[in-house]
């Protein structure tokens, strides 16, 4: 399968040629502030982040990790929907599950003094806090799927191994006269699901 590279980033209208033009050229300065970026809405571009995190445009994987990052320093979240936003510009994209993922997770002591830090695709350093909860979600299929909060809505899944090394660190705590299997991080206990239900995972 080829990979997307920079001669192939046209499309209708040359939206991303407009896009990457607008961001420097593909070089990342940091995160700029998009949540006080309200340009107008340019249509949809045919972009998609997959629930594994690889990025895709007109279908073939963008092979380009910086230009990736690039990408996600712009990604904006209004409610549902997903937009890369510029001063100038913002395009509407489709994000199959979670923007991010979550691929390298260290831990540092234990219980309520516990540190869970991850790293995510696109490099994203977060400690679980305040400002970077752990939320989780049940689905048929993949049982019970831990997130953590990257920034401004997006958050990280975890992959498929870190969610089996959080969830060993997890136990059982009563919350609101129920209890409830969780994990403990930053002096704060995540609720994940009924202890009741554990067996069911």
């Amino acid at each position: 399968m080829p990979v997307a590279g920079e001669d192939e980033m046209t499309g209708p209208g040359q939206a991303m040629e407009r896009l990457m033009a607008s961001l420097g050229g593909g070089k990342a300065r940091g995160l700029p502030p998009v949540e006080r970026w309200n340009p107008p809405f340019c249509g949809d571009l045919d972009m998609r982040i997959a629930a594994d995190g690889t990025w895709f445009y007109m279908g073939t994987p963008i092979g380009r990790p910086a230009l990736v990052k690039l990408f996600a320093s712009v990604l904006k979240r209004e409610n549902d929907d997903y937009f890369l936003v510029t001063p100038v510009e913002k395009v509407g994209i489709t994000v199959d599950d979670a923007p991010f993922q979550a691929v390298e997770m260290q831990v540092d002591g234990a219980g309520d003094a516990r540190t869970l830090a991850f790293r995510t695709q696109v490099d994203d350093l977060v400690c679980v806090g305040p400002d970077h909860a752990l939320r989780f979600a049940r689905a048929a299929q993949d049982g019970l799927t831990p997130y953590v909060h990257v920034r401004r809505g997006l958050w990280a899944r975890l992959t498929r191994a870190l969610t089996y090394d959080l969830l060993a660190l997890g136990e059982v705590r009563d919350v609101e006269d129920e209890a409830m299997f969780g994990v403990a991080a930053a002096g704060q206990f995540y609720p994940a699901v009924p202890a009741s239900e554990i067996e069911d995972i």
